[in-house]
């Protein structure tokens, strides 16, 4: 097997976890007088850089006073059954305020979106409110950090280039990484530190199939990039004693437009309507909470119940509400119809079915004051499942569908990592040499409280990034 250079960092991924750690480093060694040498393995070719992050809408937990929502921390802990790592979530919340920092400082403005639903954002109360997000996105993320990164000297970019296993030091220390590239030879890349921020395995139908059942491969990658998400990072992480965290059974699911070719086509507005299957039945409370709690639910639900296959449907008064069919991050118009009949029609569904779906939950909605701004109370009576807020009468026409499948985005299960990124064991102990950031890490249980993964694999990509130039013990990479 061939030997190539060593390095002071390999990163594997080039994502926003993978680029924050690579900058952080690259800085921390220029304080030193030292010149970085770094290796940056990214598995697709230079045009798709970025994995997941170049394709994601990236919004940012963040409530409109700048600071980060301070009901997360009670909110994960309750949604994963007391489950997450409390201590890392404490140092996430800690840390936002520089990695909102070391985002606009390097090349990635933000700007806030408004956003015309309420959501839970904004220190556990549920309001209207602007989403803050990058400029372009995820694809302004990447962009910008890699500009920033190619300011350093030192800094190897190594695409088509696949990490295939860890190298380890006689005395057990992470030394290097094995990779494949185009002409399908091994060769070791030595460094004094490894750090993967690779993702989930939303791209391996095997991996998939063994932790979420067998109906895993009728699952819609949500962007392009996460097909190159193959999970190799947590499995040699754990083949070298790398301890797991995170629901392994579980991931981060979303309701979409089949019919898009759009990256990240989420359907939002779907509390305000109904939600019907296959043979035109209500499966799911639609109004339960903000779109920010129930779109993922939706979209698992759909996955595994409803033979992947759903329709959105509303009328005018919704489609008259400033801004609500704009959130659906779909490029294809609502299909229409001037009736119920001609709208089951259109979808392939049964006419009288769809008919008598309605007709019931028409029926059932209360007196209530509709308020599309606020968890309003109209709720229905009398049916199952119920509908908890905005159960307003689907009447005036034209009325409006849009199919629903639903799409994965990442896996919760991962590597285990301490509140500077290095990887542990089962016992705790941090194995030298190795860090780990984003999605590659576990971190999440049954829920996900939207808009952090982004913001978790910036921050703890920059954290480690900064210990592993800093605070490391030096090494002889070929020791």
């Amino acid at each position: 097997m061939n030997t190539e250079n060593n390095y002071d960092i390999i990163v594997i991924g080039c994502g926003a976890a993978g680029l924050a750690t690579a900058i952080a480093y690259a800085e921390a060694a220029d304080r030193s007088d030292k010149i970085a040498r770094i290796a940056l393995l990214e598995r697709a070719p230079e045009e798709e850089r970025g994995g997941a992050t170049q394709w994601t809408a990236a919004l940012l937990r963040i409530a409109e006073d700048g600071r980060f929502d301070t009901n997360w921390r009670q909110l994960v802990d309750v949604l994963g059954g007391g489950l997450p790592d409390q201590e890392y979530c404490a140092t996430l919340e800690k840390e936002v305020p520089a990695t909102l920092e070391f985002l606009t400082s390097r090349g990635v403005p933000l700007e806030r979106l408004p956003w015309p639903a309420p959501i839970n954002f904004a220190h556990g109360e549920v309001k209207l409110q602007t989403v803050m997000h990058p400029v372009n996105g995820g694809a302004g993320i990447v962009s910008g950090l890699f500009n920033e990164l190619t300011k350093h000297k030192g800094v190897e970019v190594h695409y088509r280039t696949e990490a295939v296993r860890l190298s380890i030091s006689d005395d057990g220390a992470v030394n290097g990484v094995v990779v494949r590239k185009e002409d399908g030879r091994l060769r070791t890349l030595h460094g004094n530190n490894v750090m993967i921020a690779s993702g989930g395995f939303e791209g391996n139908k095997e991996m998939l199939t063994r932790y979420l059942g067998s109906n895993a491969c009728d699952l819609v990658p949500i962007v392009p990039g996460i097909k190159n998400n193959r999970g190799e990072g947590i499995t040699m992480a754990i083949e070298v004693g790398a301890d797991t965290s995170g629901q392994f059974d579980m991931f981060h699911a979303e309701a979409i437009d089949p019919r898009s070719s759009q990256p990240d086509a989420v359907v939002w507005a779907t509390p305000y309507g109904i939600v019907v299957n296959s043979d035109a039945k209500r499966f799911f409370d639609e109004g339960s909470h903000t779109l920010d709690r129930t779109f993922e639910l939706l979209g698992y639900e759909i996955w595994k119940n409803q033979n992947q296959r759903a329709f959105w449907i509303t009328d005018q008064q919704i489609a008259n509400l400033p801004g609500i069919l704009a959130i659906n991050f779909t490029d294809v118009d609502p299909i229409a119809a001037d009736s119920i009949e001609g709208l089951a029609e259109n979808l392939g569904l049964d006419p009288s079915a769809l008919e008598s779906t309605i007709a019931e939950f028409n029926s059932a909605c209360g007196s209530q004051t509709f308020d599309h701004t606020r968890l309003d109370g109209k709720s229905t009576t009398g049916i199952t499942p119920p509908k908890s807020n905005w159960a307003n009468p689907i009447e005036q026409g034209p009325f409006l569908a849009v199919p629903l499948t639903g799409g994965i985005t990442f896996t919760f299960g991962g590597i285990r990592t301490d509140t500077v990124g290095r990887v542990l064991t089962p016992a705790g102990t941090p194995i030298a040499g190795l860090y780990a950031a984003g999605e590659v890490t576990g971190l999440y249980y049954h829920e996900y409280p939207a808009a952090t993964s982004v913001l978790r694999s910036v921050t703890f990509g920059r954290l480690a990034g900064t210990h592993a130039a800093t605070c490391s013990p030096s090494r002889d990479a070929h020791s």
